[in-house]
């Protein structure tokens, strides 16, 4: 049985500024990584939509629920490139992104809530396992980096449009991949990824040999 998360952890943790922190777009092989911070200026708000882990959710309520959030939290959404991607790896890119986005909301003493189980290093948090269905910070986050990561696919699809990324978001899908071996690869692409890596170095052989 699902529930909905709640205050419980902003609660216990005894701050009084807490920042619920997420990411989004750790899978797919091109655009950026986001993450999003989000601090509820009261516990005691009410709220009119559905808060809950992004991925839980449909579009529509996840649409919603941005709107929500955007004009009655404190929030800020922040990413990693491809490049910074391909440079620092996945995983710290994620942590880096984060780190931008708590700093972006310009509030020195909060106390971050960090979504998985490792806080980033210029944090001062605790990190929650599957944090975005316990956390109500947390949740808002991942609606956040997910809203603001399918919008910037979005737009890169206009730019893009051989590749589907308003459908697949990036995402390894088959009709992804058939995309990429008929049209190649661009800047957008995550070149460490394993299927552009071996893509990049199949061409990188096929050269040499002719």
């Amino acid at each position: 049985m699902k529930t909905n998360p709640d205050f419980s952890y902003e609660n216990a943790c005894g701050k009084q500024i807490v920042a619920g922190c997420d990411e989004a777009g750790r899978g797919p092989l091109c655009g950026p990584v986001v993450a999003a911070a989000v601090i509820f200026p009261r516990r005691d708000i009410e709220i009119p939509v559905l808060i809950r882990d992004s991925k839980q959710m449909t579009p529509r309520a996840r649409a919603a629920a941005y709107e929500w959030i955007t004009q009655n939290t404190i929030w800020a959404a922040a990413q990693c490139s491809p490049a910074e991607i391909d440079e620092l790896n996945i995983l710290w890119a994620s942590m880096r992104a984060m780190e931008r986005a708590v700093a972006a909301l310009n509030q020195p003493e909060c106390f971050c809530l960090v979504d998985g189980n490792r806080v980033p290093t210029e944090l001062n948090g605790t990190a929650v396992v599957k944090g975005d269905a316990k956390s109500l910070s947390i949740a808002a986050a991942s609606i956040i980096a997910k809203e603001t990561r399918d919008r910037i696919m979005h737009d890169l699809a206009r730019r893009y449009p051989q590749y589907g990324w308003d459908k697949n978001a990036g995402y390894p899908t088959p009709a992804h991949l058939q995309a990429i071996e008929k049209y190649g690869i661009n800047d957008c692409y995550r070149k460490s990824f394993g299927p552009i890596k071996e893509r990049i170095k199949n061409e990188t052989s096929h050269d040499k040999k002719h």
